[in-house]
């Protein structure tokens, strides 16, 4: 079989069997489908050909990504987060290339190659962050909200870089000065005009548009897909980038009320389309020029992999922010961006700088993107291993995260605690007060915990998994505690919490499937609420109730 089709085929069939091997070994299939573009690509066995096609859903892929991720960034979203992803972003940003500059040239580097790999290390993988984010369901915490600020300033930052650097092509003496001038007066009137337009276009247009999109839900999706395509290709247009456009594509429409339903129906699409840019990721490592990189390699991934969760530790807890809070956001942060590898080839392509550049950035990102893969994925367990040397990062009184909880009075009787207020979690503590129960709910995400404190009920705004932020709880006198947290990792670290803090009393969970279940059992959690069996059983029961009422009817 030849041809594009019999390649995508063989492609998929290679990515669902590796997938499943590596789900077995409980590792991410992220870093499956990397490791199938290393080998089918040029690099190995040279199976596929057809990258152009790979590298045109690859680019789809990550617009739909980051048009997601703009459509859950609304305005309001914008005013709480703003200033700490800004001072955390570009603090960040100057610290690695600083530090970084002065490692690579310890190393025996030259200045432009030490400028373009320092440069480098500064940017993150927004796409890999947010899907791992996404898979734990901590995008909507507060630590994956502010991760994803900072990370947008990095994505910003990337266009700055390229464009400045791209400014130094061709220019004499003094003439890099003059296009760097031209280069920032031409990027500050084209965001002039670009949120101009955005402010036109979500004020006047959108709203309009997207109502009369939504009459039909396939249509729906068509245009949401059509309009991050086509402001990622107008802000590559426009000389900023297509991940930026996209990004602006999904943020002018997170005020509509179509957000939610429109992100429910990419999800799926989302997922396929960037196995793709993993694919491609993994294709275009080149692997020729490592072989004498390996040791400078292993000292610039161990300063990304520590380094760079330090400093953003460092700034949140100087704003004002729990150690927690800031160890996992930080944690965001230490590896290196696909965007770092294309940096340094378009220094190669400038003459800038040489291979040797791109083999050890491209060692470092292969490095650090791997571990701190694992490092997000267990970020918890890793917590609490570190948690007694992470107080030096924590002001005694985190005045910016106590303010933003806007907590309850702390003399508020509690019987029944619920962690997790999603629809099962809000329903089940609003069905408790109705009933007469002392019931107060704690939850992450800081616009639920708004909206239920607007309807008068008593919620907390937390993390359930940090032992410190417990001991505000009424847990004294608190009869039960009710978990609705989807994961069991989130429970067991609830668990230990609520064991730091000795509470005497008993604990109920919400699980999803049989395995969470047992995991919940043999943890000793004394009552299991299954919401589908529970529902159906609740069901079959009123059913049954009435078929017989009405066979018994005259």
């Amino acid at each position: 079989m030849h041809g594009p089709f019999a390649e995508f085929a063989l492609l998929l069939l290679i990515c669902a069997l590796a997938g499943a091997v590596f789900v077995r070994l409980r590792q991410p299939v992220l870093i499956a489908y990397i490791v199938v573009g290393v080998v089918v690509g040029p690099a190995v066995l040279g199976l596929v050909t057809a990258h152009d096609q790979i590298d045109l859903l690859a680019q789809v892929g990550v617009a739909v990504l980051l048009f997601a991720v703009g459509l859950k960034l609304d305005l309001h979203h914008i005013r709480n987060i703003g200033p700490v992803a800004l001072a955390t972003g570009l603090g960040q940003l100057a610290f690695t290339i600083v530090i970084g500059f002065a490692i690579i040239l310890a190393l025996g580097r030259d200045v432009m190659d030490a400028i373009y790999v320092a440069v480098a290390l500064t940017f993150s993988s927004t796409i890999i962050i947010v899907k791992l984010l996404s898979d734990k369901r901590e995008l909507d915490s507060l630590h994956g909200r502010i991760a994803v600020g900072f990370l947008i300033v990095q994505d910003l930052a990337v266009v700055v870089a390229m464009m400045a650097m791209s400014a130094l092509r061709g220019t004499g003496e003094g003439g890099a000065e003059t296009d760097l001038m031209a280069v920032a007066l031409s990027l500050g009137w084209r965001l002039a005009v670009a949120g101009a337009l955005m402010f036109v276009l979500m004020r006047w247009v959108l709203p309009a548009v997207v109502a009369s999109m939504a009459r039909s839900q396939e249509l729906l999706l068509v245009f949401a897909i059509a309009w991050g395509v086509a402001l990622a290709a107008l802000g590559e247009w426009a000389g900023f980038s297509k991940e930026a456009g996209a990004f602006m594509a999904g943020f002018s429409l997170a005020s509509t009320p179509y957000r939610e339903a429109m992100n429910a129906r990419l999800t799926g699409i989302r997922d396929f389309l960037l196995l793709f840019f993993f694919i491609d990721l993994g294709a275009k490592l080149d692997f020729s020029t490592l072989g004498a990189e390996v040791v400078p390699a292993l000292i610039l991934s161990a300063f990304v992999l520590i380094g760079n969760p330090l400093i953003v530790m460092a700034i949140m807890g100087y704003m004002g922010y729990r150690k927690r809070t800031g160890f996992m956001a930080g944690l965001t942060v230490a590896q290196i961006s696909e965007f770092s590898i294309v940096f340094v080839a378009m220094g190669i392509t400038l003459g800038h700088i040489g291979v040797q550049a791109l083999g050890l950035t491209t060692l470092v990102g292969l490095i650090t993107i791997t571990l701190s893969t694992y490092m997000i994925l267990y970020s918890q367990p890793l917590y609490e291993r570190l948690s007694p040397w992470l107080g030096v990062f924590e002001r005694k009184n985190p005045f910016r995260e106590i303010a933003a909880e806007q907590q309850p009075a702390q003399n508020n009787p509690a019987e029944v605690i619920v962690f997790g207020l999603g629809r099962y979690g809000s329903r089940l503590l609003v069905q408790l007060r109705a009933a007469g129960i002392e019931a107060v709910g704690v939850d992450f995400d800081p616009e639920a915990v708004r909206a239920l404190q607007a309807r008068g009920l008593p919620v907390y705004f937390g993390d359930g998994e940090d032992a410190d932020f417990l001991e505000s709880l009424p847990l004294k006198h608190a009869r039960w505690v009710i978990t609705s947290f989807p994961q069991w990792e989130s429970n067991r670290a609830l668990l230990h919490a609520l064991q730091s803090a000795r509470y005497s009393g008993e604990v109920a969970g919400v699980v999803r499937d049989a395995a969470h279940g047992r995991a919940m059992t043999e943890a000793g959690i004394q009552r299991i609420f299954n919401p589908f069996d529970d529902a159906a059983d609740h069901a079959a029961e009123r059913l049954a109730h009435d078929i017989r009422h009405k066979e018994q009817a005259p």
